[in-house]
């Protein structure tokens, strides 16, 4: 009878500037990268348009003078968090830098999904009880709702492309 053993040696070689980072698996760290490309994009430049909206929508419902608006900006500052660190996610280069067996198109589009769905309620919620009442800050309640159905239509199409991207089978 004959006997075969196979003996596997692995080695790793890096190559970069010497100092404390260079450990040879690299650290997180030194892999945030800048990204800015993704902001020529058209999810990028939606992810841009929602912060952009988000901001007018807290400025014009700011204070909340009545429950609904409590609701309103209760949305909007939820999807206001949630977009900055999207944002920080892809402007750092975060979801490639974090190596984790995340499916981050998945991630995203349930996030964006619900968002959407949120915000819809919002600005309706928003628009139906500013519209029938008249008094302090009437006008700019009303366009708090009219930018939250702006930005209802900004995370409805990122959710679209967000969708398009899962389908195709994208991860990253």
């Amino acid at each position: 009878m004959v006997e075969t053993v196979v003996t596997v040696e692995r080695t790793t070689t890096t190559t970069g500037p010497p100092g404390p980072n260079t450990t040879g698996n690299g650290n997180f760290a030194s892999a945030i990268r800048i990204n800015i490309e993704y902001f020529k994009t058209l999810p990028g430049i939606l992810k841009l348009v929602q912060f952009i909206f988000g901001i007018i929508c807290m400025a014009l419902a700011s204070p909340a003078l009545i429950p609904a608006t409590d609701f309103f900006l209760f949305v909007v500052v939820v999807s206001f968090i949630a977009t900055i660190l999207w944002i920080f996610a892809y402007f750092l280069g975060i979801r490639e830098a974090l190596n984790v067996a995340v499916n981050w198109i998945f991630t995203e589009l349930v996030n964006t999904g619900i968002l959407t769905v949120l915000y819809f309620i919002a600005f309706v919620v928003q628009l139906a009880k500013w519209s029938g009442y008249q008094g302090y800050h009437h006008g700019t309640n009303i366009a708090a709702g009219v930018f939250g159905l702006f930005n209802f239509l900004a995370y409805a199409a990122g959710t679209y492309f967000l969708y398009l991207a899962h389908k195709s089978g994208a991860t990253h």
